[in-house]
């Protein structure tokens, strides 16, 4: 399961870590140490400045969807994860939509159940 979300679902920033989870994803995404991705930024920052190593890691955690609070088990469920992360309003509008249907559905079978119909079916097949 943890594949699942890890490569199939791509890199996800670690809601564990430490500055907006960027290391930490990366090292839970590659199956690395922590403490090495972060040594990692630390001596590429040592040797290259200040602005290209923090531009590049905003950058990196702007793009990076935050890993799911809920392990994903599903292509319905990462379909609709990815539709959350993009657009939430979305997908609330989806959610509406579905649980609208099934107030409808049950509906429907209330208006069966308690009809007069029902109730004559009912007593004539016993």
């Amino acid at each position: 399961m943890k594949n699942y979300t890890n490569r199939r679902g791509g890199i996800y920033r670690s809601r564990d870590g430490v500055f907006l989870g960027v290391c930490r994803g990366l090292a839970e995404y590659f199956d690395f140490s922590v403490f090495w991705v972060r040594m990692a930024i630390v001596v590429t920052f040592m040797l290259s400045g200040f602005w290209p190593v923090i531009g590049i890691y905003l950058v990196a955690a702007f793009f990076m969807k935050p890993k799911p609070v809920r392990p994903i088990e599903s292509d319905e469920e990462h379909e609709f994860y990815d539709s959350y992360v993009h657009s939430p309003r979305n997908a609330a509008q989806r959610l509406r939509k579905k649980f609208s249907n099934l107030e409808k559905r049950i509906r429907r079978m209330e208006d069966r159940v308690t009809g007069k119909e029902y109730e004559w079916e009912r007593k004539f097949n016993s």
